[in-house]
């Protein structure tokens, strides 16, 4: 099992277990852990509304694709940290990793 950590917009922190070997984005894994996250465009990194913050994580996850950095640069809180959840593909190197939503209610 992968094992990340969700905080919400209110800062509550809430454990997600993910099986391994799962084609999900973090977009995907949210939507279905009952997390509150818009996810408007479907995961197609259209509108900005999965936007996460890399709070904990290995390092390789805190560097978005320029497509990705062009619409993260449209947002007024997005930063360096900041990352589209349905543009993050899960995998085991996300193990122990916290990511605090950010993106519209």
């Amino acid at each position: 099992m992968i094992n990340i950590t969700i905080e919400d917009r209110q800062g509550h922190r809430q454990p997600v277990e993910i099986p391994e070997d799962i084609s999900l984005s973090l977009m995907e894994v949210l939507k279905a852990s009952d997390h509150n996250i818009l996810a408007t465009c479907g995961g197609m990194a259209l509108c900005a509304t999965c936007h996460v913050q890399v709070v904990e994580g290995s390092e390789q996850y805190f560097h978005a694709t320029d497509a990705e950095l062009d619409l993260l640069d449209t947002l007024p809180d997005a930063g360096h940290d900041s990352r589209l959840a349905c543009q993050l593909r899960i995998n085991e190197d996300m193990d122990g990793m916290v990511f605090r939503i950010k993106g519209e209610e």
